[in-house]
């Protein structure tokens, strides 16, 4: 058992020193929009996608010359305008149209974890990487139609403190010096998890979700 852990260790080691970590800065532009699982008497609808913005450090562990583990810190803004137009039986005979236009804006502190898969060189000094993975998210604050309080509630109690995104993307990246690179891609965000403790209670319906979905383009550069 000793000889084994000993050798687990070396491998570790051995792995660590052989691995080339790069680290580098990114902004990430996103096409931010939302989605639902709900009944059609509800009428909810994506009314337009908004234009958010991500900032943040990445970090590429590379376990062999062409792959990468991926992952870094993201400071994302989500979000986009709704519409909804139903009917509220209130239990005694009568009922309530209710209708609205919400314009959420969530912002999330994002842990990517991701596997990148580079080609080789398809032009001087440049390479294609694919990327596909997903990413656990925190909220940090949240508006709705600009405010952060309504009727005496804060608004970041509307929705889910976690979120889960499935990512995949692809770009290409560049060599400029000995060891500075430029990079450039698109990158899909498909939310996982329901990120909604709001309108599901107003519904009474637990069937009802609400998730995040968005495009990026992702800018940046690494050391």
């Amino acid at each position: 058992m000793k000889k084994l852990t000993l050798l687990l260790l070396f491998l570790c080691f051995g792995l660590t020193a052989m691995a080339q970590v790069e680290i580098g800065l990114m902004v990430s532009p996103t096409i931010s929009g939302n989605r639902f699982i709900s009944e059609d008497k509800y009428n909810f609808e994506k009314e337009s996608n908004s234009l958010r913005l991500g900032v943040g450090v990445v970090a590429d562990y590379f376990f062999a010359k062409n792959y990468a583990f991926s992952t870094g810190l993201m400071y994302r803004s989500k979000g986009s305008e709704i519409t909804y137009n139903y009917t509220k039986d209130n239990g005694d005979g009568t009922a309530d149209q209710v209708n609205g236009k919400d314009d959420i804006s969530l912002q999330y502190i994002e842990l990517p974890i991701s596997l990148k898969l580079f080609t080789n060189e398809v032009a001087p000094s440049t390479m294609l990487y694919f990327q596909v993975g997903t990413s656990l998210n925190t909220k940090v604050a949240a508006q709705v139609n600009n405010k952060k309080v309504i009727d005496g509630e804060k608004v970041s109690k509307r929705f889910n403190i976690f979120e889960a995104d499935v990512i995949l993307g692809g770009g290409a990246e560049m060599q400029m010096g000995e060891s500075t690179k430029l990079f450039a891609g698109l990158t899909y965000h498909r939310g996982l998890t329901n990120i909604d403790d709001y309108y599901r209670d107003r519904l009474d319906d637990k069937n009802f979700s609400l998730k995040n979905n968005g495009v990026s383009i992702d800018f940046g550069v690494k050391f």
